[in-house]
């Protein structure tokens, strides 16, 4: 049996699995439950059918961000543009299947079935951001069936952590920096790692771009800065909803601009370098998204993404060399510029803002953007309870919360790089399938090429021009 063959049937396992823990685990949500007599005539109150909701416009963008954004982003390649979007596609719809199935046992209830509602969907979405995030960090030198073992190990570490910091610590992350995009990025690093310990990263002539596939690469870019604020503040509501679109907006504006001005200074000849612009415009949604929601002002929005915005152009000049020289972890679409560093950047921002946090100016919001902080005594809690619906808290400090936001953060970037690790030394075994040093960056390794399909025809027949199909013509 062929290696190829091989993977195509563990494909299909793969899939078959999904499907049993689909019938295991999930029913409907009530709302979208046929059985439920209330949705029998709530769309039709006032002989009008009722709208979509607001989940649904978020989790659009969203899912445009993913397969779109993060697809188009990695055909800079000259040869592998088929399978940065051609494998996006794949391995998001797995994954975004197995991302539903670890919320879901998580959430399980006393009857043993999860209900699925579009914030599930949603939040799938999300989570299959942070392994797309770590293929980056390998892409073009893996099978498409080490990449779907390495997304499905990661998403159950990636749930895993994401519990941890939001059910133990209480740490807040709005746009999720720290539990997605720290996590992807040192997770897929720490899985280069591995690959680089084996066979030490070398110069490869297919590893560039053409102008073209520079082209193609900023369609990504461009839908990813769009909708990033869709991302930032997809978990919100209200007025802290309407702060993260805004705070990211202006995050965003900064690193763009940034960006472009430091590529200039640190380029040769003083010119813009194509890299910076695909991916450090967009560090500032990155480096926002902890503090997203906070009340970190529009010229604090503004400073952070500055500040993203040289620390990503300065890594792609200076550190990715450095790492690859001395480490050997060879990240080929720089991750670690665009999502690792800005996402630690943002829990150390994050950690700031919980640290000057107070009810002056926030009021009794405070306690619903950190609900650790609301008092656990029934006397300050019976008012707020009463009138503002705050449930009791831990009674933290303002302090407290900084300091487990750092910890939040920490816990990430050691749970990413330990997981990151092994998941590197079970897919180099033999069952996933190998690269070779010369299919690296190829499309002709998982892909049917028109073109190569087109010289065979031209030197192995004499006469067929004639005889081609209208759709090569």
């Amino acid at each position: 049996m062929t290696t190829d063959l091989a993977l195509g049937i563990a494909l299909l396992f793969v899939e078959g699995f999904l499907l049993c823990g689909f019938l295991a685990i999930f029913d409907y949500a009530p709302e979208a439950n046929a059985g439920n007599t209330q949705n029998s005539f709530t769309p039709y109150l006032n002989g009008k059918p009722s709208m979509l909701p607001v989940t649904y416009m978020l989790y659009q963008d969203v899912h445009v961000m993913i397969w779109i954004g993060f697809g188009f982003l990695m055909t800079f390649l000259r040869r592998y543009g088929q399978s940065a979007v051609g494998l996006t596609f794949l391995i998001g719809a797995i994954l975004v299947q197995v991302a539903m199935l670890c919320d879901g046992i998580i959430s399980m209830g006393k009857n043993g079935k999860a209900l699925l509602s579009l914030q599930g969907l949603l939040s799938a979405d999300v989570a299959v951001a942070a392994p797309l995030i770590s293929m980056g960090a390998v892409l073009g030198k893996t099978t498409y069936m080490q990449l779907i073992i390495m997304g499905i190990i990661e998403l159950i570490m990636y749930t895993a952590n994401k519990y941890i910091g939001e059910h133990h610590l209480m740490a807040v992350d709005a746009g999720d920096s720290m539990y997605v995009h720290v996590f992807g990025a040192y997770f897929g690093l720490a899985v280069s790692f591995v690959f680089g310990v084996k066979d030490k990263p070398k110069e490869h002539h297919l590893e560039g771009s053409t102008y073209q596939s520079d082209i193609f690469a900023m369609i990504g870019t461009v839908f990813l800065w769009l909708f990033w604020p869709s991302f930032n503040s997809a978990s919100l509501k209200g007025d802290d909803q309407q702060r993260a679109i805004i705070n990211t907006l202006l995050s965003l504006t900064a690193s763009c601009v940034i960006a472009f001005a430091v590529s200039a200074l640190v380029s040769k000849e003083n010119k813009f370098n194509m890299v910076h612009v695909q991916n450090s415009t967009l560090a500032g949604g990155v480096a926002i998204g902890t503090a997203a929601g906070m009340m970190c002002e529009p010229i604090g929005a503004l400073v952070i993404g500055c500040a993203a915005g040289v620390l990503s152009v300065l890594g792609y000049k200076y550190l990715t060399p450095l790492i690859q020289k001395k480490l050997r972890i060879h990240d080929t679409c720089g991750v670690h510029n665009l999502h690792g560093m800005p996402g630690v950047l943002a829990g150390i921002f994050g950690a700031l803002m919980s640290g000057i946090a107070s009810e002056d100016a926030y009021n009794y919001s405070l306690y619903e953007i950190f609900p650790a902080r609301a008092p656990s005594e029934e006397g300050k809690l019976a008012e707020m309870r009463d009138n503002y619906n705050i449930s009791p808290g831990l009674n933290r400090t303002a302090g407290q919360q900084a300091a487990y936001q750092l910890l939040a953060l920490v816990i990430s970037i050691v749970f990413a790089i330990i997981s990151g690790l092994i998941t590197g030394l079970i897919i180099r075994t033999s069952f996933c399938g190998t690269i070779k040093e010369d299919e690296k960056f190829d499309d002709a390794v998982h892909w049917e090429l028109e073109e190569e399909s087109m010289s065979e025809v031209s030197k192995h027949s004499d006469g067929m021009r004639d005889q081609m199909p209208m759709g090569h013509i």
